[in-house]
């Protein structure tokens, strides 16, 4: 059993530490929830300072459906997290995101692999930043990329 589910089973001494990457292919913010800083190893042996906030997780199931989101919500008493979101639109940058499981008892490598997803949307308020992100976009895989016609694809003709 790993610590995860045993930790999610039934409290042990360890916290859980949720840490999430936000980048814009520019600029990348580490942020964790609480009040403290916290210094991770990512497990490639490189360390990052997580800065604190205010923010809540709501975690998708993995599954096949086109509605995998996670959304969750970030303090932005300060505005720092509306001007950054403000800039990448505003010049076109695609924003991603990972989210990163720690284990209170090893911050030199996240307690399982990350998830990474990509940034849907979502709204700025005075106090808060409510962000919508997923797994899997359904909409944008172009289905259906190649047209069977006869031109590109005269064998269809015998089918």
């Amino acid at each position: 059993m790993s610590i995860l589910k045993r930790l999610y089973a039934s409290s042990g001494p360890e916290i859980i530490h949720p840490v999430l990457k936000i980048t814009d292919g520019i600029t990348t913010y580490y942020l964790t929830n609480g009040w403290d800083e916290l210094v991770v190893g990512l497990g490639n042996s490189s360390a990052v300072m997580c800065t604190p906030c205010g923010m809540e997780l709501a975690i998708p199931a993995r599954n096949d459906d086109g509605t995998q989101d996670l959304n969750f919500a970030l303090s932005n008493v300060d505005g720092q997290a509306s001007g950054f979101i403000r800039a990448a639109i505003k010049d076109g940058r695609e924003m991603r995101m990972e989210l990163f499981t720690f284990t209170s008892n090893d911050l030199g490598a996240p307690a399982t692999a990350p998830s990474r997803f990509k940034i849907k949307g979502g709204q700025c308020t005075a106090t808060q930043v409510s962000v919508t992100a997923g797994y899997f976009n359904l909409l944008d895989t172009n289905f259906l990329r190649n047209t069977y016609n006869l031109v590109k694809f005269p064998g269809i003709r015998y089918l």
